[in-house]
């Protein structure tokens, strides 16, 4: 076998990298920290990103009226029942975008999730367009004592399609927030959506090659999903034909070419996006959840003896 992922995996899994890095399992507590985003509040636009619906994603002890402190002691709380084997916890502030405030508001909101017993880092969710020099000055300074990882929606590599879904920014402003926070030597995320309207398969495929340049440590991949009650829905029900949207068996055969093109040193997070069935105006995969999809991603890639950054050229 030519990879260099273990006996287990065929690619970089984020569990094997939390592993590697703490020695032990580390578990993640969402908070919602009552954050707003510059689509949303008038500044760029109003309405946010046309996909969006957070209700979708937020764990039930997420919620802006409790304290970021409370949160996390409800979330630890939480994972102690489902995951006895968790013990350092890192906190994520995953709804809008999280670094969307003044610099003081962020320190107290960051320093307050650092503070609790087991935290021993912050995953940071944000926009490219909402970091600055003095903020990732700040988190590079926490970076010293605490694992600190800034996660940027990037969505696409195409401007058009960014413009189509109302994300107000574009991807050269993307790659700068990338390198700038790259360049401190903090962690960096970023994801991506395959199945946006405009875009064909064969779009999708060749961004691996411009995002396999990026100064990345952890990668998120999700197949678009119509979520209800969302500006996309509406569009989805007057122009289904612009949305290529991924039938569960085909999704595993691209993402599976798709990994195989991309740089193997990315941490592959996750390859797909759970959304609760009650969620979905458009046509999803029922009741897969994420472990059978990196099982089923698993199974077809040692069937084809293939495995991330087989055909990777840097």
């Amino acid at each position: 076998m030519n990879h260099a992922f273990g006996s287990k995996h065929r690619f970089n899994s984020y569990s094997g990298y939390f592993k590697k890095t703490f020695g032990e399992r580390v578990q993640k507590i969402t908070v919602d920290a009552g954050f707003t985003c510059p689509n949303r509040d008038g500044t760029l636009a109003r309405g946010g990103c046309t996909y969006c619906n957070n209700d979708a994603f937020n764990p039930s002890y997420c919620n802006p009226q409790k304290t970021v402190a409370k949160q996390v002691a409800e979330g630890i709380e939480f994972h102690k029942v489902r995951y006895r084997r968790a013990s350092r916890y890192l906190v994520y502030f995953q709804p809008y975008s999280n670094t969307y405030a003044p610099l003081e508001k962020l320190k107290t909101l960051y320093e307050q999730a650092l503070s609790q017993e087991g935290v021993t880092g912050l995953v940071i969710g944000t926009r490219p367009d909402c970091v600055d020099g003095e903020k990732l000055d700040y988190l590079q300074q926490l970076s010293e004592k605490h694992y600190i990882i800034v996660e940027y929606g990037v969505e696409s590599i195409y401007n058009q399609t960014l413009d189509r879904i109302n994300r107000q920014h574009t991807f050269e402003q993307s790659v700068k927030a990338i390198v700038e926070t790259a360049k401190r030597g903090l962690h960096v995320g970023a994801h991506f959506i395959f199945g946006l309207p405009g875009e064909s398969r064969e779009m999708m495929m060749d961004s691996v090659k411009q995002v396999s340049q990026l100064p990345l440590t952890t990668i998120k991949f999700h197949q678009l999903q119509i979520v209800t009650g969302t500006a996309m829905a509406t569009d989805y029900q007057k122009h289904p034909e612009d949305y290529p949207l991924f039938a569960f068996e085909e999704y595993i055969d691209f993402i599976i070419r798709y990994t195989e093109q991309l740089n193997p040193d990315f941490i592959i997070e996750r390859f797909a996006g759970e959304v609760p069935p009650r969620y979905l105006a458009g046509p999803g995969w029922g009741l897969i959840r994420n472990d059978q999809i990196n099982i089923a991603i698993e199974r077809e890639m040692k069937k084809r003896d293939t495995w991330q950054g087989k055909y990777y050229e840097p």
